[in-house]
């Protein structure tokens, strides 16, 4: 019996040179099922994937998650009302825990997600990845968590220098000198809030794997990447699908140690030895998901399957040697969108079977 059309809504349609994952992942849904009808839920009104052409039937601006539990809920409640939503698949670091408390709220409407839980989400942040190294037996660098500059101050005695300071959700930047760490602490409680994470600088090649885990210790699927090239800000400008088995235990004892459900990217480094280093887990999509969709690999749309409750698609192997190479452009937009978007929070394009 051939199974209706899913409505999917995504996050994180920001595409700047530090882009948010949701464009990659609404371009693999649309591969994936074509008949689905594609909504984004964007947090701006500049946001670029808002305008991409043929993306989305439907846009919603939806309100930060900080602006309160009940108001995003009714947001979202809003707009299952408009276009009736099967599925959300949320992109965004700081969204997942208003997500996952709204589980339960947002199945009852019909919509389901497919989301760790709070447990998961928090073993896997900056702040525990040694714990989790030590539960899975992944090797992590030197890493300390400092609440005060007081602290920071003495954090070389645990973590040399030079070292990475990062914020609870995004944000790395890589200090040689206390006067630097000081800067970059203020920089990233200013986005971010307490705690700050300092972490130890390993000198090697970046590799980053996208996968989904099953919420029982097993794998969906998983593509691994070599950054080829990489901006000032730490983010993959291109990059090309790797085999490695080494590379392919980390991420398997990642999924094991955590039972993770949902997706998540392994960040890593390999250092002279050919060794593998923990970076950080990222829970969710990656702004290169794309990749694994034309790896063989559409997991994007095995996550919005699986969030229905039919069979995740079965996947053989994915192809080594494909490539990935952002490019920036000039997005043309319809100013009525924009107006709409402004004036009404939201575009609708849908004409017939729900397609753009």
């Amino acid at each position: 019996m051939t199974q209706k059309p899913l409505t999917i809504a995504v996050t994180g349609l920001n595409a700047t040179d530090n882009p948010a994952p949701g464009v990659g992942v609404l371009r693999a849904l649309r591969l994936g099922d074509p008949e689905s009808r594609l909504v984004g839920l964007a947090y701006d009104a500049l946001d670029a994937g808002i305008y991409a052409d043929g993306l989305t039937s439907d846009v919603f601006l939806i309100p930060y998650p900080s602006q309160g539990l009940e108001a995003f809920f009714s947001r979202l409640e809003y707009v299952h009302d408009k276009v009736g939503l099967d599925v959300i698949i949320p992109t965004l670091d700081a969204e997942l825990p208003s997500f996952i408390d709204l589980e339960p709220r947002l199945r009852q409407l019909g919509i389901r997600l497919f989301l760790p839980t709070r447990e998961q989400l928090d073993l896997r942040s900056k702040a525990r990845l040694v714990d989790l190294g030590r539960k899975s037996g992944i090797v992590v660098p030197a890493t300390a968590v400092v609440s005060d500059v007081e602290e920071l101050g003495r954090v070389h005695e645990k973590v040399p220098y030079p070292f990475f300071v990062k914020g609870v959700f995004y944000g790395a930047t890589l200090a040689s000198t206390y006067e630097e760490a000081v800067h970059a602490f203020y920089k990233v409680v200013s986005q971010w809030g307490l705690p700050v994470v300092v972490q130890a600088t390993v000198r090697g090649e970046e590799f980053n794997v996208v996968g989904v885990g099953d919420g029982k210790g097993g794998l969906v699927g998983a593509v691994p990447m070599k950054k080829m090239v990489i901006t000032d800000k730490g983010k993959g400008w291109a990059g090309i699908t790797v085999r490695d088995p080494a590379l392919a235990e980390v991420t398997q004892a990642f999924v094991k140690a955590t039972s993770w459900r949902g997706p998540f990217e392994v960040e890593a480094m390999r250092d002279a030895e050919g060794r593998y280093h923990l970076i950080e887990v990222n829970p969710r999509f990656p702004a290169w998901t794309f990749l694994s969709c034309a790896a063989g690999m559409n997991l994007p749309h095995a996550v919005a399957e699986l969030a229905a409750g039919r069979p995740a698609p079965v996947f053989g192997d994915y192809k080594v040697g494909s490539m990935f190479v952002r490019i920036a452009i000039d997005q043309v937009a319809s100013f009525a969108d924009f107006q709409h978007m402004v004036t009404l929070g939201e575009v609708a394009r849908t004409t017939n079977g729900g397609q753009p």
